[in-house]
């Protein structure tokens, strides 16, 4: 909801690059980072006579992409949308248009809502203009440069149903087809790098009243810049309705220097792009057996894991740290763990807080869930884990945890020498024991942490902050 009762419809259309070797109509590479028109061939650049000849790989990865969004694969066609623009050089773009190839799905958000997928139609991309000078649009530049590379690069443009309502899920939503695509190797999933790209359809309304009149925020390349263009454009869109203005059809582009969405274009209808069918390609008719293939083939989806880790650590599927430990691809090293007999919740813990690092993916689910014991057990603090579970890392991840521990000289404190810190440090700072015993949980909560610092910097790490915590506690009489 934004303000005064007002509720956001948002419905976001994703423009995935497909992880082929070469375009979707040529033989020209498809490969990003290149030197400026240097993926090219007669068909990218629209040459007369070059006639396009459609990549197999790329009809298999939208395939196996509709598969994983629970889509209706068919039958389906190419047309031709007409339009000019300079980084399209045969002045149309050879897209799906009333025949696409994947139809009516639907993503599972961490949360458990489901958004509903309309379509995944195959395109292909076109290439990319810089405009130089003035603020780098077209307005006020000096000369614009063209480049083809990206020209022809095949293209699975998912367009979402309006079932999202705040740009928090809107992020969730793009995050998890980010993690799905990877999954099953359609893309590299890189917003940095173009490889994903969203536009958001963003409108505003009474709740229960018919859907308002839609803006386009085009291209944008962070999470982050769609969270905030989403809470912009819907804030502006409220405004101009409360001054009892109405809302103009457009497209609209993100400045994320100044925070706001600026005016681009009139929204073009479908009859302004003129579409009719190629007459170069022929109608892609899947084999239905060759699309169970497909299907058999696909991994476990990020839902699906999240499930699975939520079984064996005796959590929800939306929690937090199960959400973490899949996004960062954990999950199996944590399943893994906790199988071994490691305890679920130090398994997760560790896996959000101390292994958003290079070379956690070879952790060995042994080595990791023999650290989880000496921690259990007592006989590292957590502190020492932590430090020995990044040494771990470190040499490769399937070492000896008992014997870095060892090296490090780490070993449990005594009771009777902790006992004695704890005693030393609470002698050395009176004042704030005497705020301690006297204050209420809010103020023990806070003084606690000071405490545990210093017995931890007395005994030089090897002080276990649970135990201290505790006997500061019976010291203070409960």
């Amino acid at each position: 909801m934004t303000t005064d009762g007002w509720e956001t419809v948002i419905g976001l259309e994703v423009h995935v690059e497909l992880a082929t070797e070469t375009k979707l109509f040529s033989a020209a590479p498809n490969r990003f980072g290149a030197a400026p028109n240097t993926n090219v061939d007669p068909t990218s650049l629209g040459l007369p006579g070059s006639l396009p000849v459609l990549n197999e790989r790329a009809v298999e990865l939208a395939v196996r992409v509709g598969l994983a969004l629970h889509c209706d694969v068919r039958p389906s066609t190419f047309a031709r949308k007409n339009y000019f623009y300079p980084d399209m050089p045969k002045d149309f773009q050879i897209s799906q248009f009333d025949e696409p190839i994947n139809v009516g799905g639907w993503l599972e958000l961490p949360s458990g809502t489901r958004v509903g997928i309309t379509r995944a139609h195959l395109e292909e991309d076109t290439g990319k203009t810089t405009h130089v000078g003035g603020s780098g649009r077209i307005g006020g530049a000096d000369h614009a440069l063209v480049d083809y590379n990206r020209a022809g690069v095949p293209l699975l443009e998912i367009v979402g149903e309006p079932d999202l309502r705040n740009s928090e899920d809107a992020r969730a939503y793009v995050e998890e087809l980010r993690q799905v695509l990877v999954a099953i190797g359609a893309s590299d999933g890189k917003m940095e790098e173009g490889s994903l790209r969203v536009d958001a359809n963003v409108s505003v309304r009474r709740p229960g009243d018919p859907f308002g009149t839609r803006c386009e925020i085009k291209n944008v390349n962070s999470l982050r810049s769609l969270g905030r263009a989403i809470d912009y454009e819907a804030a502006r869109q409220v405004e101009l309705l409360e001054a009892g203005e109405a809302i103009r059809q457009e497209t609209r582009h993100w400045d994320e220097a100044s925070g706001r969405t600026l005016s681009g274009r009139s929204k073009e209808d479908a009859e302004d792009y003129r579409y009719f069918l190629e007459p170069d390609l022929v109608p892609v008719v899947p084999d239905p057996a060759w699309v169970e293939e497909i299907r058999a083939a696909l991994p476990p989806l990020p839902a699906d894991r999240r499930r699975t880790l939520a079984d064996a650590a005796g959590r929800p599927p939306s929690d937090g740290e199960v959400v973490v430990a899949v996004a960062r691809g954990l999950d199996g090293l944590a399943v893994a763990a906790i199988a071994l007999g490691a305890d679920a919740d130090r398994v997760l813990t560790h896996i959000e807080h101390n292994l958003a690092v290079d070379g956690a993916d070879a952790l060995t689910a042994l080595s990791f869930a023999a650290l989880v014991a000496l921690e259990t057990s007592g006989a590292l603090t957590a502190t020492q884990t932590k430090d020995v579970l990044a040494t771990l890392v470190a040499e490769g991840g399937s070492g000896d945890p008992a014997a870095i521990a060892a090296a490090k000289g780490y070993e449990a404190m005594a009771s009777d020498a902790l006992a004695g810190a704890v005693d030393a440090v609470i002698a050395a700072n009176p004042e704030e024991w005497s705020r301690y015993v006297e204050g209420d949980e809010r103020a023990r909560g806070k003084l606690t942490g000071f405490f545990v610092g210093q017995v931890m910097k007395q005994t030089r790490g090897q002080a276990d902050g649970k135990a201290v915590t505790a006997l500061l506690a019976a010291r203070a009489g409960g």
